[in-house]
């Protein structure tokens, strides 16, 4: 009987996120980073941060958010991302492998390759929140 080497430690996928008016989209970007690893961190954005970046207040408060992405059953853990400077924090505290993002961002985050592998996958197409909201406040 041979004797395993040492084990080693659990490959960590970190991502990021509004995650308001949670869709499909959403769910596929994250089940997607999930299968990029053992264990998924999912930081999702503070409201102040939805405000600086989009311009408007989410739907859903970051608490109401938090708990949505913290109840899929492929999500380990989550927190609230404070501020897109905090990135590499964020990488480092979470001991990250990779870091997923939507293409969106495509090239925003290489900076961050030298602390962990950085993947941008591409978006669910013709889904969008704000569209959502456009539509849902249109009346449509």
């Amino acid at each position: 009987m041979s004797e395993s080497g040492p084990r080693s430690r659990p490959r960590t996928v970190i991502t990021f996120g509004t995650y308001d008016v949670f869709h499909v989209g959403h769910l596929r970007m994250i089940e997607r980073a999930a299968a990029m690893g053992d264990r998924l961190v999912v930081g999702v954005s503070a409201d102040a941060l939805n405000l600086s970046k989009k311009g408007r207040e989410p739907v859903f408060t970051q608490a109401e958010r938090l708990e949505i992405v913290a109840a899929l059953k492929v999500v380990d853990e989550v927190f609230i991302e404070e501020s897109l400077e905090l990135k590499r924090h964020y990488i480092e505290q979470h001991a990250a492998d990779v870091l997923v993002m939507g293409d969106d961002w495509k090239g925003r985050f290489d900076e961050f390759a030298d602390a962990c592998e950085v993947v941008y996958l591409p978006r669910t197409p013709a889904i969008s929140t704000t569209a959502l909201i456009e539509k849902i406040s249109a009346g449509e």
